[in-house]
């Protein structure tokens, strides 16, 4: 996993065949391709970012099954995902445009699919965005409380105004997201491929923190053999068909939030050098990395977490997991790695569903 510099410009034959290709889809090349493979393999892997979903929806998944729900769950969930990805890979080869998952369905299933299919796909980036956004305000916010950082007025140090600032954060983060996308396009690429190693070396650096911190580590039997039901249903049960196919799935939350996106390989196609091989591979790559990644990193926080009764009590979120388990500078480290990751993972979510909104608006698949 080579980065290549997003400047080098395309061989002239290369260059050829993408728009030869497109041009046979009906397209004329109308945007830059300044993408290498490696950065279009690094937008849905930031898009996905194992620092985003694992971390603000962890307490689904252990109130909703547990550590057993979450050892067993994301590997298992994750080999779906990417038998997915992968025929999905196929299709990108096949049709490397912009369009993606809608484009596809116009040939395989007619009209009505594709435009269910893009509107589908246009709710969903939104909400990726919106999602990811809200997120990173929550852990910006712990970050900012944490420094009792007070400005104009807004103390983020006391609780006593938690959402409407946590909104506040939520506001500024979709604004500074637009800004980078309308007005700083060429530097898009550079902020993926950072993304990728931020990725890897912060997800390195909150494995050793959580494997060197703790005095003491949760046994293998605790990690991938104790199912929690935190969530008030089924009375509390961890057995039964109530627990197995409903408190369970209820967790599996954590693993289907975060492995999406990956489409954004497809929809950034018409940038990339060499499509039909490059933007197939960015689909399944992300997925095959962020499923290894994800699983190490939430088995390192499985086995630091000791205090199983206290991280129940203060809801099983991310942030308290990790300071239950580490020391307040460590956790406070953890904090500030995963909050760059989901900052650099919303802006990529907007990138794509721009590049969405782009090819669907250009099929007349959006009014106006």
């Amino acid at each position: 996993m080579a980065s290549e510099p997003t400047s080098q410009p395309a061989t002239s034959g290369e260059a050829f065949d993408d728009e030869k290709q497109l041009a046979e889809l009906g397209y004329k090349q109308e945007l830059s391709r300044a993408w290498s493979g490696f950065t279009n393999f690094a937008i849905s892997f930031t898009i996905i970012s194992v620092l985003a979903g694992p971390l603000t929806n962890f307490s689904f998944a252990w109130n909703g099954g547990g550590p057993a729900g979450i050892a067993w769950g994301w590997p298992i969930l994750c080999i779906g995902v990417l038998m997915v990805a992968l025929g999905m890979a196929e299709l990108t080869s096949a049709y490397p445009t912009a369009g993606g998952p809608y484009w596809w369905a116009a040939k395989l299933g007619g009209k009505t699919w594709s435009w269910f299919t893009g509107w589908f796909n246009i709710i969903g980036v939104v909400g990726i965005v919106a999602g990811v956004g809200y997120g990173a305000a929550i852990f910006l916010n712990s970050v900012l409380g944490l420094y009792k950082l007070d400005v104009l007025g807004v103390n983020f140090g006391d609780t006593k105004h938690i959402l409407s600032e946590t909104f506040l954060l939520f506001v500024i983060i979709l604004i500074a997201y637009t800004v980078l996308n309308v007005f700083a396009d060429t530097a898009l690429g550079l902020l993926n491929n950072i993304s990728v190693w931020w990725h890897v070396v912060g997800v390195l650096g909150i494995i050793a923190l959580l494997v060197f911190v703790p005095d003491h580590h949760q046994s293998v039997s605790e990690v991938f053999g104790k199912r929690l039901n935190a969530t008030g249903i089924h009375g509390g049960s961890t057995s039964g068909v109530g627990f197995w196919f409903y408190v369970l799935p209820l967790g599996f939350i954590l693993t289907m939030y975060t492995m999406t996106g990956y489409d954004a390989s497809a929809h950034t196609a018409e940038e990339t050098r060499g499509a039909a091989m490059s933007a197939a591979r960015g689909v399944w790559r992300s997925v095959f990395y962020s499923a290894i990644a994800g699983w190490l990193l939430l088995l390192a926080i499985l086995f630091a977490v000791t205090d199983v009764k206290g991280l129940t009590a203060a809801g099983g979120s991310g942030p308290a997991a990790f300071e239950s388990a580490l020391t307040p500078a460590a956790a406070k480290a953890v904090l500030i790695i995963a909050t760059i990751g989901q900052l650099f993972c919303g802006a990529a979510g907007l990138t794509s569903g721009s590049r969405t909104w782009y090819a669907f608006a250009r099929d007349r698949g959006i009014p106006g």
